[in-house]
């Protein structure tokens, strides 16, 4: 935040027809005191819903990740750092948008944290409009990723009410197979080849073999 910037007028605490739970969080780790009060009252005044912390173990307890949004991080603090908070976010295949906003940043460590996914990586003090510019990227991020994981969730839910049988005739597709190709390949008769195909497409909920395809290539790694 620009060092003696009068803070833009703040908004309401929620937005005019958005309920709270809807309302963006724009999650806050910093040690310096002064930098949480400032940041808050600029979240505040964009419409989002901040919320600070003094540390990454005392946000981690408030159990706020599940939430729509983001984080706003400082790279060096006591105990757990931006970095490793960042890592042990990934390392539980936990997306949530980052944006680091350091005074103490280099090259190196900004080249790692935008590697690892960052969003922006940001030195103090920053312009106003640059920060919440990163936060509304980071935010449609988010937004983008959760869209993906319902579509992704609701593939999963889809294909385990395939049987075994459809489950073969779905990846053989998928790999562009012909009908006649899968027949030969499990052993069975063209015609039944086309009811398990029948079958697949009606369970998945897909209009063409392109639909089909793409919601094979969305499901984890692990089910295909």
């Amino acid at each position: 935040m620009s060092v003696g910037q009068k803070p833009p007028q703040r908004a309401p605490s929620a937005l005019p027809g958005r309920s709270e739970p809807e309302q963006p969080l724009v999650i806050i780790v910093d040690d310096d005191a002064s930098v949480r009060e400032g940041l808050t009252e600029l979240f505040q005044s964009a419409g989002y819903q901040p919320a600070s912390f003094a540390s990454t173990r005392e946000m981690l307890d408030a159990d706020l990740l599940d939430r729509p949004g983001c984080l706003v991080l400082d790279v060096r603090m006591p105990g757990t750092s931006g970095l490793d908070l960042q890592r042990h976010l990934a390392q539980g295949g936990n997306s949530k948008p980052i944006i680091f906003l350091t005074g103490h940043g280099d090259i190196p460590m900004s080249v790692e944290a935008m590697k690892a996914g960052a969003v922006d990586f940001l030195t103090k003090p920053v312009r106003d409009q640059t920060l919440l510019d990163a936060v509304a990227a980071a935010i449609q991020l988010d937004v983008a990723q959760r869209v993906a994981a319902v579509a992704v969730k609701g593939h999963v839910e889809r294909f385990s009410t395939l049987t075994p049988r459809e489950r073969q005739v779905l990846r053989e597709v998928a790999f562009g197979r012909l009908n006649k190709q899968i027949a030969f390949e499990l052993g069975i008769s063209e015609v039944t080849v086309k009811l398990h195909r029948g079958n697949v497409m009606r369970k998945m909920q897909t209009a063409s073999v392109g639909e089909l395809v793409r919601a094979w290539e969305a499901l984890p790694t692990t089910l295909r």
